[in-house]
């Protein structure tokens, strides 16, 4: 039986951190919903995007770019040293106007583990 993964970005008010989960995001956010409801705090959910930059000049940038032909991700060139790589999932936050929350996506294994490396690099845009 293989393991499901899903990418966690977790936005707080001066940068962001993405992690590689080994659980399904439908069983993730479930979680966080029992959490929300047994702590009687509120909790807000909406399909949503989100996006990081990675400079022009990433060694990955071909992979990137046979993702985004595929609709996985989207690329957008920012200016001419980064690019800004746009996720498609659901957003959470326990206050529906916060900027501070976590997003949540599941694309492919191969995506997922290609994204995940690219943040643990120094290549990675992490502000």
């Amino acid at each position: 039986m293989s393991i499901s993964h899903m990418l966690k970005l977790t936005y707080a008010e001066n940068n962001f951190n993405l992690e590689l989960i080994n659980q399904p995001w439908e069983s993730w956010i479930n979680q966080r919903v029992v959490l929300a409801l047994s702590a009687g705090t509120h909790i807000y959910m909406k399909p949503s995007t989100a996006a990081f930059l990675v400079p022009h000049k990433l060694s990955h940038l071909a992979a990137l770019e046979s993702l985004a032909l595929t609709h996985m991700i989207e690329l957008c060139p920012c200016d001419a040293s980064t690019v800004e790589v746009v996720l498609k999932g659901i957003w959470l936050t326990s206050d529906a106007r916060s900027e501070v929350g976590v997003f949540v996506t599941s694309l492919s294994k191969a995506a997922e583990l290609l994204l995940y490396k690219i943040s643990q690099s120094e290549e990675f845009c992490h502000a």
